[in-house]
């Protein structure tokens, strides 16, 4: 009888090595000049870009959530990185922060190159879109302890920003214009429900978004609307703040419009939202009425068209308009920071809703 070998015991090392090789040119693409090493190593070496005078390091990490449940359904894995990538460069975005190198990790219960490949892939465009490098990650095997035929996801970015630059929400007044910047799609939060949407009503999501309820144009399926990738707003914010003062930001990921816009402000201001300025995708849409999803509901679970919050003051919105437009967002006023009552629970909306 000969000896066993790890791979007998689920975990194929040569795998591994091809996913790391497989890996290389995409990370390649991604470096920046601050970085002395990258891939291959126990750790990866960036320096601190060197224009900054006083840098403050600003770290986030999250996963993609259940949204993976679709990408496992469809098999279609090539845009779930970006996902992945989004969701933290524009979480530390929020504090003014350039993002520099990002890290992932995937787990599995044994590895498909291909499959992953495909993964690292996506996450390499999402960092080059948000001009961050790719310095390394995590791939790890759990047979017997993970599910098969699927894996899940983590990253983590770390961002810079100049001391003095850093948006903290402390200069926020009163009558100050928030603007709202037009989401891809759900981007990754709220996937939970969708999925029991999709349950309730039997949706098949290889068909025409046009053919359910709330409407939708050309061939587009259900299943690409969902998983369109989460839209990164870092080169547009950035340009933005080398202009115009931002006096704070908000990225609209779990808790949906009313929750995030909140977490602009202190114990005094609010905002006060419009929810007619803007138009959200049929996506939105058909996820209402098939699942007969309250507007209070939607506010709270999804970013219902606007994935990012910017306030300005009344007199330099104009000129943000223009700049972010400039750089491809499609962007609107959405409401203006209030005072905030009392009694009031938070965030507000035009139309009465509050939450």
């Amino acid at each position: 009888m000969s000896g066993l070998s790890y791979r007998d015991a689920g975990v194929d090392i040569d795998a591994g090595d091809q996913l790391v090789e497989n890996i290389k040119p995409f990370a390649k693409r991604t470096m920046r000049p601050e970085v002395l090493a990258g891939i291959g190593g126990f750790g990866a070496l960036i320096e601190l870009p060197k224009r900054y005078q006083h840098p403050v390091l600003v770290s986030g990490t999250d996963g993609v959530g259940t949204k993976l449940k679709l990408a496992f359904a469809l098999n279609r894995h090539d845009t779930i990185g970006i996902d992945l990538v989004a969701m933290s460069v524009n979480d530390i975005l929020v504090q003014g922060a350039e993002p520099l190198f990002f890290l992932d990790y995937y787990v599995c219960e044994r590895l498909d190159v291909q499959v992953a490949t495909e993964v690292v892939r996506g996450i390499a465009a999402g960092c080059e879109d948000a001009g961050c490098a790719l310095i390394g990650g995590e791939t790890a095997e759990h047979p017997g302890a993970f599910t098969p035929n699927e894996y899940d996801l983590a990253g983590f970015a770390v961002g810079v920003v100049e001391k003095a630059n850093a948006i903290d929400g402390t200069k926020l007044k009163s009558g100050d214009v928030l603007l709202g910047l037009a989401s891809s799609g759900l981007h990754s939060n709220g996937f939970s429900l969708v999925r029991k949407v999709i349950e309730k009503t039997g949706a098949d999501l290889s068909a025409p978004l046009s053919r359910f309820a709330g409407g939708g144009s050309g061939s587009q399926s259900l299943g690409d609307a969902l998983l369109a990738p989460t839209r990164i707003y870092v080169r547009a914010v950035l340009a933005l703040m080398a202009e115009v003062e931002i006096k704070a930001m908000a990225h609209i990921t779990g808790g949906g419009l009313t929750e995030n816009t909140h977490r602009m402000f202190g114990e005094h201001l609010q905002a006060e939202l419009d929810p007619s300025a803007w138009v959200p995708l049929p996506v939105f849409q058909w996820l209402a009425q098939a699942g007969g999803i309250s507007p209070f509901e939607m506010r709270r679970t999804f970013n219902c068209g606007i994935g990012f919050v910017i306030a300005v003051t009344k007199e330099d919105a104009p000129r943000a308009l223009e700049l972010l437009e400039e750089k491809g967002e499609k962007v609107t006023v959405i409401g203006q920071v209030v005072p905030r009552e009392s009694h009031s629970p938070g965030t507000t909306f035009d139309d009465g809703a509050t939450a």
